[in-house]
Protein backbone atom coordinates (compact mmCIF):
# COMPACT_ATOMS: atom_id res chain seq x y z
CA UNK A 1 0.00 0.00 0.00
CA UNK A 2 3.06 2.46 -0.41
CA UNK A 3 1.91 3.61 -3.36
CA UNK A 4 -1.64 5.03 -1.88
CA UNK A 5 0.18 6.31 0.84
CA UNK A 6 2.79 8.27 -2.01
CA UNK A 7 -0.32 8.90 -4.20
CA UNK A 8 -2.00 10.64 -1.32
CA UNK A 9 0.42 12.88 0.23
CA UNK A 10 0.98 13.91 -3.79
CA UNK A 11 -2.47 15.15 -3.14
CA UNK A 12 -2.24 16.95 0.03
CA UNK A 13 0.61 18.97 -2.10
CA UNK A 14 -1.99 19.42 -4.41
CA UNK A 15 -4.26 21.07 -2.25
CA UNK A 16 -1.78 23.20 -0.70
CA UNK A 17 -0.91 24.69 -3.91
CA UNK A 18 -4.73 25.14 -5.33
CA UNK A 19 -5.82 26.73 -1.92
CA UNK A 20 -2.84 29.49 -1.84
CA UNK A 21 -2.69 30.09 -5.68
CA UNK A 22 -4.58 30.30 -8.33
CA UNK A 23 -1.63 31.59 -10.70
CA UNK A 24 0.54 28.64 -9.90
CA UNK A 25 -2.18 25.88 -10.31
CA UNK A 26 -3.21 27.44 -13.64
CA UNK A 27 -0.10 27.05 -14.59
CA UNK A 28 0.43 23.61 -13.45
CA UNK A 29 -2.43 22.50 -15.48
CA UNK A 30 -0.39 23.45 -18.59
CA UNK A 31 2.01 21.00 -17.53
CA UNK A 32 2.15 17.76 -19.28
CA UNK A 33 0.20 15.21 -17.08
CA UNK A 34 3.33 13.35 -15.94
CA UNK A 35 5.13 16.44 -14.84
CA UNK A 36 2.68 17.70 -12.85
CA UNK A 37 2.43 16.12 -9.13
CA UNK A 38 6.37 16.96 -8.91
CA UNK A 39 5.62 20.75 -9.50
CA UNK A 40 2.87 20.53 -6.69
CA UNK A 41 5.50 18.45 -4.03
CA UNK A 42 8.04 21.76 -4.68
CA UNK A 43 5.07 24.19 -4.84
CA UNK A 44 3.80 22.67 -1.56
CA UNK A 45 7.09 22.11 0.47
CA UNK A 46 8.46 26.02 -0.14
CA UNK A 47 4.78 27.20 0.68
CA UNK A 48 4.52 25.48 4.11
CA UNK A 49 8.42 27.10 5.12
CA UNK A 50 7.25 30.39 3.76
CA UNK A 51 3.91 29.80 5.62
CA UNK A 52 5.91 29.42 9.02
CA UNK A 53 7.98 32.49 9.13
CA UNK A 54 4.79 34.66 7.02
CA UNK A 55 1.82 33.62 9.47
CA UNK A 56 2.56 31.63 12.33
CA UNK A 57 3.05 35.00 14.43
CA UNK A 58 0.93 33.55 17.85
CA UNK A 59 3.40 30.30 17.70
CA UNK A 60 7.31 30.21 18.77
CA UNK A 61 8.04 30.78 14.68
CA UNK A 62 12.05 30.10 15.17
CA UNK A 63 11.39 26.38 16.88
CA UNK A 64 8.63 25.66 14.33
CA UNK A 65 10.52 26.24 11.07
CA UNK A 66 13.82 24.89 13.03
CA UNK A 67 11.82 21.29 13.51
CA UNK A 68 10.61 21.85 10.17
CA UNK A 69 14.11 22.04 8.43
CA UNK A 70 15.33 19.02 10.52
CA UNK A 71 12.05 17.02 9.41
CA UNK A 72 12.92 18.01 5.85
CA UNK A 73 16.52 16.57 6.06
CA UNK A 74 15.14 13.15 7.66
CA UNK A 75 12.75 12.59 4.70
CA UNK A 76 15.53 12.78 2.59
CA UNK A 77 17.39 10.82 4.33
CA UNK A 78 15.28 8.66 4.72
CA UNK A 79 13.60 8.43 1.70
CA UNK A 80 10.13 8.94 3.58
CA UNK A 81 8.23 11.10 5.86
CA UNK A 82 4.91 10.84 7.94
CA UNK A 83 4.52 14.78 7.05
CA UNK A 84 2.71 13.95 3.39
CA UNK A 85 4.32 17.29 2.15
CA UNK A 86 8.05 16.62 2.83
CA UNK A 87 7.48 12.96 1.74
CA UNK A 88 6.57 14.14 -1.80
CA UNK A 89 8.99 16.77 -1.33
CA UNK A 90 11.60 14.31 -0.78
CA UNK A 91 10.47 12.04 -3.71
CA UNK A 92 11.22 14.86 -5.84
CA UNK A 93 14.43 15.45 -4.47
CA UNK A 94 15.57 12.20 -5.60
CA UNK A 95 14.31 11.32 -8.51
CA UNK A 96 15.33 14.24 -10.28
CA UNK A 97 18.65 14.75 -8.24
CA UNK A 98 17.87 17.97 -6.57
CA UNK A 99 20.92 19.03 -4.99
CA UNK A 100 20.81 19.63 -1.56
CA UNK A 101 22.56 23.05 -1.52
CA UNK A 102 19.40 24.33 -3.16
CA UNK A 103 17.32 23.11 -0.53
CA UNK A 104 19.65 24.67 2.11
CA UNK A 105 19.60 28.16 0.39
CA UNK A 106 16.07 27.99 0.41
CA UNK A 107 15.68 27.20 4.35
CA UNK A 108 18.30 29.68 5.08
CA UNK A 109 16.26 32.53 3.03
CA UNK A 110 13.19 31.64 5.09
CA UNK A 111 15.34 31.31 8.27
CA UNK A 112 16.23 34.74 7.52
CA UNK A 113 12.64 36.21 7.73
CA UNK A 114 12.68 35.29 11.12
CA UNK A 115 14.29 38.17 11.97
CA UNK A 116 13.78 41.58 10.89
CA UNK A 117 16.61 41.94 8.53
CA UNK A 118 17.76 45.35 7.11
CA UNK A 119 18.61 44.26 3.60
CA UNK A 120 21.55 45.64 1.58
CA UNK A 121 22.56 44.74 -2.20
CA UNK A 122 24.91 41.46 -0.93
CA UNK A 123 21.79 40.44 1.42
CA UNK A 124 19.21 40.93 -0.65
CA UNK A 125 20.74 39.35 -3.61
CA UNK A 126 21.22 36.08 -1.23
CA UNK A 127 17.57 36.13 -0.21
CA UNK A 128 16.22 36.69 -3.59
CA UNK A 129 18.69 33.65 -4.46
CA UNK A 130 17.54 31.30 -1.86
CA UNK A 131 14.09 32.22 -1.59
CA UNK A 132 12.90 32.72 -5.50
CA UNK A 133 15.94 31.46 -7.55
CA UNK A 134 16.59 27.88 -6.21
CA UNK A 135 12.88 27.10 -6.65
CA UNK A 136 13.20 27.72 -10.16
CA UNK A 137 15.44 25.82 -10.36
CA UNK A 138 14.15 23.18 -8.56
CA UNK A 139 11.45 23.42 -11.44
CA UNK A 140 13.95 23.33 -13.81
CA UNK A 141 15.33 19.76 -12.70
CA UNK A 142 11.92 18.28 -13.08
CA UNK A 143 11.74 20.16 -16.83
CA UNK A 144 14.74 18.64 -18.18
CA UNK A 145 14.21 14.94 -16.59
CA UNK A 146 17.90 14.74 -15.44
CA UNK A 147 18.92 16.56 -18.91
CA UNK A 148 22.42 18.07 -17.19
CA UNK A 149 23.36 19.76 -20.48
CA UNK A 150 19.80 21.05 -21.03
CA UNK A 151 19.67 22.26 -16.90
CA UNK A 152 22.96 23.90 -17.32
CA UNK A 153 22.12 25.76 -20.65
CA UNK A 154 18.49 27.08 -19.02
CA UNK A 155 19.63 27.90 -15.17
CA UNK A 156 20.50 31.31 -15.81
CA UNK A 157 16.89 32.04 -17.52
CA UNK A 158 15.19 30.07 -14.60
CA UNK A 159 16.89 32.12 -11.95
CA UNK A 160 16.24 35.35 -13.48
CA UNK A 161 12.26 34.15 -13.60
CA UNK A 162 12.84 33.09 -10.14
CA UNK A 163 14.08 36.56 -9.00
CA UNK A 164 11.31 38.49 -11.43
CA UNK A 165 8.46 36.97 -9.57
CA UNK A 166 9.78 37.64 -6.22
CA UNK A 167 10.63 41.12 -6.96
CA UNK A 168 7.11 41.77 -8.33
CA UNK A 169 5.63 39.93 -5.36
CA UNK A 170 7.55 42.81 -3.10
CA UNK A 171 6.09 45.18 -5.04
CA UNK A 172 3.04 43.70 -4.52
CA UNK A 173 3.19 43.09 -0.85
CA UNK A 174 5.10 46.12 0.31
CA UNK A 175 2.14 47.56 2.14
CA UNK A 176 2.08 44.03 4.11
CA UNK A 177 5.39 43.26 4.53
CA UNK A 178 6.63 46.93 5.65
CA UNK A 179 3.70 47.10 8.52
CA UNK A 180 2.33 43.84 9.13
CA UNK A 181 6.30 42.20 9.20
CA UNK A 182 8.36 45.07 9.43
CA UNK A 183 10.21 43.98 6.98
CA UNK A 184 11.85 46.09 3.54
CA UNK A 185 13.35 43.99 0.97
CA UNK A 186 14.19 46.60 -1.58
CA UNK A 187 17.55 48.28 -0.48
CA UNK A 188 18.46 51.66 0.78
CA UNK A 189 14.67 52.28 0.62
CA UNK A 190 13.24 53.65 3.36
CA UNK A 191 9.35 53.54 2.69
CA UNK A 192 8.51 56.20 4.72
CA UNK A 193 10.44 58.94 2.91
CA UNK A 194 12.14 57.71 -0.01
CA UNK A 195 9.35 55.38 -1.91
CA UNK A 196 8.24 57.63 -4.64
CA UNK A 197 8.40 58.02 -8.34
CA UNK A 198 12.05 57.65 -9.40
CA UNK A 199 12.73 54.65 -6.75
CA UNK A 200 10.17 52.98 -8.33
CA UNK A 201 10.71 53.15 -11.50
CA UNK A 202 14.55 52.07 -11.03
CA UNK A 203 13.33 49.06 -9.12
CA UNK A 204 11.01 48.27 -11.98
CA UNK A 205 13.99 48.50 -14.29
CA UNK A 206 15.68 45.76 -12.32
CA UNK A 207 12.83 43.82 -12.34
CA UNK A 208 11.62 44.19 -16.57
CA UNK A 209 15.71 42.92 -16.96
CA UNK A 210 14.69 39.29 -14.96
CA UNK A 211 11.52 39.37 -17.18
CA UNK A 212 13.81 39.74 -20.25
CA UNK A 213 16.32 37.88 -19.51
CA UNK A 214 13.74 34.81 -18.41
CA UNK A 215 12.31 35.12 -21.55
CA UNK A 216 14.97 33.63 -23.05
CA UNK A 217 15.11 30.45 -21.63
CA UNK A 218 11.42 29.89 -21.34
CA UNK A 219 11.31 29.39 -25.34
CA UNK A 220 13.59 26.94 -25.02
CA UNK A 221 11.87 24.59 -22.47
CA UNK A 222 10.85 21.21 -23.27
CA UNK A 223 7.38 21.43 -24.81
CA UNK A 224 5.72 19.24 -21.92
CA UNK A 225 6.56 22.59 -19.34
CA UNK A 226 7.13 25.49 -21.89
CA UNK A 227 3.51 26.07 -21.96
CA UNK A 228 2.42 26.40 -17.91
CA UNK A 229 6.15 28.20 -17.63
CA UNK A 230 5.02 30.76 -20.25
CA UNK A 231 1.63 31.15 -18.79
CA UNK A 232 3.07 31.70 -14.98
CA UNK A 233 5.61 34.30 -17.01
CA UNK A 234 2.16 36.19 -18.15
CA UNK A 235 0.18 36.29 -15.12
CA UNK A 236 3.60 37.69 -13.61
CA UNK A 237 4.05 40.27 -16.28
CA UNK A 238 0.72 41.27 -16.47
CA UNK A 239 0.74 41.99 -12.18
CA UNK A 240 3.75 43.71 -13.17
CA UNK A 241 2.45 46.40 -15.66
CA UNK A 242 -0.61 46.69 -13.58
CA UNK A 243 2.00 47.63 -10.43
CA UNK A 244 3.69 50.12 -12.68
CA UNK A 245 0.29 52.21 -13.75
CA UNK A 246 -0.02 52.69 -10.15
CA UNK A 247 1.43 55.41 -8.04
CA UNK A 248 3.69 54.65 -5.27
CA UNK A 249 1.60 55.97 -2.72
CA UNK A 250 -1.26 53.60 -3.75
CA UNK A 251 0.78 50.41 -3.71
CA UNK A 252 2.24 51.37 -0.03
CA UNK A 253 -2.04 51.71 0.70
CA UNK A 254 -3.66 48.49 -0.92
CA UNK A 255 -2.63 45.46 -2.68
CA UNK A 256 -2.63 45.61 -6.43
CA UNK A 257 -4.10 42.17 -7.95
CA UNK A 258 -5.34 40.39 -10.91
CA UNK A 259 -8.57 39.09 -10.96
CA UNK A 260 -9.41 35.21 -11.95
CA UNK A 261 -11.48 36.54 -14.80
CA UNK A 262 -8.10 38.12 -16.11
CA UNK A 263 -5.89 34.57 -15.31
CA UNK A 264 -8.56 32.90 -17.09
CA UNK A 265 -8.05 34.84 -20.00
CA UNK A 266 -4.64 34.78 -19.99
CA UNK A 267 -4.59 30.92 -19.77
CA UNK A 268 -7.10 30.53 -22.71
CA UNK A 269 -5.27 33.00 -24.75
CA UNK A 270 -1.99 30.93 -23.72
CA UNK A 271 -2.99 28.06 -24.79
CA UNK A 272 -4.56 28.91 -27.73
CA UNK A 273 -1.58 30.93 -29.32
CA UNK A 274 0.68 27.95 -28.48
CA UNK A 275 -1.58 25.51 -30.16
CA UNK A 276 -1.71 28.03 -33.44
CA UNK A 277 2.51 28.24 -33.50
CA UNK A 278 2.61 24.35 -33.31
CA UNK A 279 -0.31 23.94 -36.34
CA UNK A 280 1.80 26.70 -38.50
CA UNK A 281 4.77 25.57 -37.56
Amino acid sequence: MLSLFRETNVACSQLVTKQYSTSFSMGILAFDKDLRNHIYAIYGFVRYADEIVDTFFDFDQEVLFNEFKEDTYKAIERNISLNPILDAFQAVVHQFNIDKALIEAFLNSMAMDLHHVDYQSDNYKEYIYGSAEVVGLMCLKVFCQNNNQQYADLKDSARSLGAAFQKVNFLRDIKDDYITRGRTYFPEVNLGNDFDIHTKRAIEKDIQKDFDEAYVGIIKLPKNSRDGVLLAYRFYLNLFNKIRKTEPKDILEKRIRVSNLKKILLATGTIVNQKLSISLF
